[in-house]
């Protein structure tokens, strides 16, 4: 296949790369502070176009669950920004009232489309309102929060601490409902809720990867993972399931072709 970006390379590193939704669309965003939509043909992977945010360099970039908008948060910034794709129009959030954070990084969508869930300092998860980009609640762990994820029917949020204890809360009432230790967890990395529920993946900063069934993550504290993967060397930075549960892909940033699907 030729390179989806090759239209238009990135003068810095990647990233996010996420397809859209519903249409044959991939973007691209990165540290050269553009974002760039191309349409995938596996022919020619013509550029649609390209954004640039000055004096942005983009940390993550998320398509809505409606595929209507891009959100995008920066490196070292307060503010954030929404590029409505039906207008064109890209629409600058230079801050939300009740939220006191230094910088606005790390982000979750609900897969119901209703609400964003921003990762603050000292273990604050601030959540928003996807309409109105307004704070509708914080709640806080104990310790540092390092990944969160939402369940498939998003009635459920994990988040996964720096010291490697889980903690589960109900998004409709804001509180937690349990929280586990991840077993021989150092320092967690990333989480991920598989698509059909069944399924929790923990992988933490010495590269192994931990797979609970949720319905054990809800009652014991101490839970026994199904399995515990270990093939990655360095930190697990990213962990995913395939849409039909049947693949959980696992990949440290740290090291080349760190990519391993189980």
């Amino acid at each position: 296949c030729l390179p989806a970006n090759q239209e238009r390379f990135a003068n810095g590193k990647l990233v996010t790369v996420q397809f859209h939704p519903s249409a044959q669309v991939v973007m691209t965003a990165g540290h050269d502070r553009s974002l760039s939509l191309f349409q995938v043909d596996g022919v020619r992977n013509p550029r649609i176009q390209s954004i640039y945010l000055e004096s942005f360099p983009i940390y993550k970039a998320c398509f809505s669950v409606d595929g209507e908008q891009v959100i995008a948060t920066g490196t070292h910034h307060k503010m954030f920004f929404v590029y409505d794709m039906m207008s064109g129009n890209i629409i600058p959030i230079q801050r939300i009232r009740g939220v006191e954070e230094r910088f606005l990084r790390s982000f979750e969508i609900s897969p119901d489309g209703s609400f964003m869930l921003v990762t603050g300092t000292s273990g604050y998860l601030h959540l928003l309102s996807m309409k109105t980009k307004e704070l509708i609640s914080t709640m806080k762990i104990n310790g540092r929060c390092t990944a969160s994820a939402f369940t498939p029917d998003s009635s459920k949020i994990y988040s996964y601490s720096k010291e490697g204890e889980v903690f589960i809360w109900d998004v409709r009432s804001r509180k937690s409902l349990h929280k586990f230790e991840d077993e021989g967890s150092l320092e967690g990395k990333c989480i991920v809720v598989s698509k059909n529920n069944q399924y929790v993946a923990c992988g933490s900063a010495s590269g192994v990867v931990n797979l609970y069934t949720t319905d054990v993550c809800l009652k014991e504290n101490h839970p026994k993972p199904v399995k515990a993967i270990m093939n990655l060397v360095t930190s697990a930075t990213c962990v995913t399931f395939n849409p039909t549960t049947e693949i959980l892909a696992v990949a440290s940033g740290e090291t080349d072709e760190a990519v391993k699907l189980v």
